[in-house]
């Protein structure tokens, strides 16, 4: 089976700082010094990445930047996929702000994950790895749904008994990109390897 690439088309800033400042590893990258580099969240895929961006243009943290393969684009051009372990200490405190911000505006996407999820396993549903749910809430879910799909994060709370919908996404996105060891990526695409990296 031939794997589909996943590029992504939009991703939001988590920090922005000059190119002088990028770090030794990655030398084998080529930024100009009139440029800044951009660190990025990828809104389809969680994909980390860096891009540069010309001097003159620091877009805020947090905003909504088209990286696609059309021109015009918001950044120069992207300069390589990163793991959670080469963002800066900036990138990581804007992280879960950034994720939150994904969550609130795609809620159908997120929520249709509560309707469609599967058994990822006999002995395991992929509800199981959210935060929060445990089997009895799983149950209840599926069972739910079965009646009619889940329209909103609200919905969820009320009828599927998950306190909070939006925490527990956010959760399970931030352990999937912070530990590139985990078997079951429901939301991130994986790590890339050091080798690739280097």
């Amino acid at each position: 089976m031939v794997r589909q690439k996943k590029y992504e088309d939009f991703a939001y800033v988590l920090d922005v700082f000059p190119a002088s400042e990028i770090k030794a590893q990655a030398s084998n990258i080529i930024v100009h010094r009139d440029e800044n580099v951009i660190q990025l969240l990828g809104e389809e895929f969680f994909t980390l990445l860096e891009a540069a961006t010309p001097k003159g243009n620091k877009p805020a943290v947090g905003s909504r930047l088209y990286i696609g393969k059309d021109v015009p684009r918001s950044v120069l051009r992207i300069l390589r996929r990163i793991n959670y372990d080469d963002l800066t200490v900036n990138a990581k405190m804007n992280l879960e702000s950034v994720i939150l911000k994904i969550l609130e505006e795609n809620e159908k996407r997120f929520v249709d994950f509560f309707n469609t999820a599967r058994p990822l396993t006999p002995r395991m549903h992929a509800l199981e790895l959210m935060p929060g749910i445990g089997k009895k809430i799983a149950m209840k879910i599926i069972e739910e749904r079965e009646i009619k799909p889940f329209e909103s994060y609200e919905d969820l709370r009320r009828r599927g008994g998950v306190l909070d919908p939006v925490k527990a996404l956010q959760q399970r996105i931030l352990e999937e990109l912070r530990s590139p060891e985990e078997k079951y990526r429901l939301f991130v695409r994986s790590p890339i390897s050091r080798e690739t990296a280097a």
